[in-house]
């Protein structure tokens, strides 16, 4: 397993003395940048209880368990409740933090590592499919990384590293969703089979520093079964193609059975090279976009269940993008603005050229030198492998005749930074200027 952590300066208000009187500001938080928010980790859970209870401003958590980690270590760990992380753990996690201190890695955060059946717990349907949410007080580019304890894991034990599993893992979410306390980063997963209590324990590793930002999330599972789901789904049906345009294959297929849930299908192409995922999908059919126009592919699909026991390949299909691709009405600039040491800043103008309006857009690209979108602005951003879609927002979906809109994005880089070559609008290519 790998992980990592970082370090928070908070600004203590320190008391003034005005003749024979002392008045203390509140604890305030400097540096910190988020924690996850649901399922709720133990330092958000005790802060919104907190919040309840209090008056005036204060915090005065009633849960138990809340209330005794405040009479340990302090209200800080409340105030700052998005900053429970190491400053330099830099990828070594399980070298850093001892068995024990997994959920406060540093001395501020130590009364939340202690267990105590009162901890406030989310209740999650065991195998259900989840939106994980993320405060963004601080974004950074980074990769996250959800365990989940055993079945018959011992919730009055201090969590250790042997006890947890990697269950999700997902780089650089979109920034789309607005919680109580601020921006939050959302991405979907699909739960383990589980019953009972549980922590699920998330670990965010900066890729622009040595820090990481850690997270227990105490939840209760239903309607999962004891036994250990060993059953793979069966095989997804043969292929159909739905559509076709220059750069995208429309698929469809029958759906797979499972004994308990079939969680998704991924998409491969075959290719002499190795065969490569595409696309994933939570419904039996999918989109693969990015694709040369005038070109043959081969594609199949995989079934597999929360449990991440995987079927047997569906048939392969053979499909064609067309040979010519749909000229759209639209024309496309792409810039790059500010650049730094693993990142840049990129912008893309789309113009209507067309005579009608466009009403609500998608823009899909593909990145070709292994750069990923970590934030966006004036769109919905999503990456799938190198293709990137950005959808329009509600303010924004309408483009009359020889209008423009921009939007635009931070990305990080891996071998290079070459711009995409080819961009669609709604299906269609555009030209580029």
């Amino acid at each position: 397993m790998n992980r990592r952590r970082s370090w928070t300066a908070l600004s203590l208000a320190l008391a003034t003395v005005a003749g024979t009187l002392t008045f203390v500001a509140p604890t305030a938080p400097a540096l910190a940048h988020g924690g996850m928010t649901y399922p709720a980790t133990r330092t958000y859970a005790c802060y919104v209880d907190g919040l309840a209870g209090g008056n005036g401003g204060d915090l005065n958590p009633t849960n138990p368990a809340c209330a005794e980690a405040v009479r340990i270590g302090g209200k800080t760990p409340l105030w700052n409740w998005f900053g429970n992380l190491l400053s330099d753990s830099a990828g070594r996690h399980e070298e850093v933090i001892p068995d024990g201190n997994l959920c406060g890695p540093g001395a501020t955060f130590a009364a939340y590592r202690m267990p105590h059946p009162d901890w406030p717990t989310t209740t999650l349907e065991s195998g259900a499919p989840i939106t994980f949410r993320y405060n963004a007080w601080a974004a950074h580019p980074g990769t996250w990384t959800q365990y989940v304890t055993p079945q018959g894991w011992d919730p009055s034990q201090p969590l250790r590293w042997d006890d947890l599993e990697v269950f999700d893992e997902v780089t650089n979410p979109p920034i789309n969703g607005s919680g109580p306390h601020g921006a939050e980063y959302t991405w979907n997963a699909v739960l383990p089979e589980r019953t009972g209590r549980h922590v699920i324990y998330s670990v965010w590793e900066r890729s622009d520093s040595p820090e990481a930002f850690y997270n227990c999330s105490d939840v209760v599972f239903t309607g999962g079964n004891e036994e250990p789901d060993t059953q793979a789904p069966t095989a997804p049906g043969t292929p159909s193609v739905t559509g076709a345009t220059g750069s995208t294959i429309g698929l469809s297929w029958a759906a797979s059975t499972d004994d308990r849930r079939v969680a998704g299908y991924d998409v491969y192409r075959a290719a002499a090279g190795g065969d490569q995922l595409v696309a994933t999908a939570t419904t039996n059919s999918a989109t693969v976009t990015g694709l040369e126009p005038d070109s043959d592919y081969t594609f199949y699909v995989v079934a597999r269940d929360a449990a991440g026991n995987r079927s047997p390949a569906s048939p392969s299909v053979a499909a064609s993008t067309n040979a010519q691709p749909t000229t759209g009405p639209c024309r496309v600039q792409y810039s790059v603005g500010s650049t730094w040491n693993g990142g840049f800043t990129g912008t893309v103008r789309i113009t209507n050229t067309g005579t009608t309006a466009v009403n609500g857009w998608e823009l899909s690209f593909s990145f070709g030198g292994g750069q990923t979108v970590s934030q966006g602005w004036s769109a919905t951003w999503s990456q799938s492998g190198q293709v990137v879609t950005a959808r329009s927002a509600s303010w924004n979906g309408t483009i009359q005749p020889g209008g423009s809109v921009e939007a635009g994005f931070n990305a990080t880089t891996a071998s290079g930074n070459p711009a995409p070559s080819t961009f669609t609008l709604n299906g269609a290519t555009c030209a580029t200027a």
